[in-house]
């Protein structure tokens, strides 16, 4: 896909995302998980949603759960 396709795809799902927020110290150990295991397409993140959080959305649920189990012990509680 083209960047351009890939920022139109992301606005179809985007607004019905699975949302799972993390710690933002872990930001560059979430990001390379999501460029190893899905495509580019399937994911996208906003920096410092909350204080010290950063907000990742997935396409799939199934993507979201993976994320949640590798990361489990970072995600904030309140913000999921």
């Amino acid at each position: 896909m083209l960047p351009i396709e890939i920022f139109h795809y992301k606005l179809k799902w985007k607004p019905k995302a699975i949302i799972v927020d993390l710690h933002s110290d872990l930001k560059n150990d979430a990001v390379e998980w999501c460029k190893k295991k899905l495509k580019q397409w399937e994911w996208d993140m906003k920096e410092y949603t909350y204080v010290y959080s950063h907000t990742f959305y997935f396409e799939k649920e199934e993507n979201a759960e993976s994320f949640r189990t590798i990361f489990r012990n970072w995600i904030n509680k309140g913000k999921q």
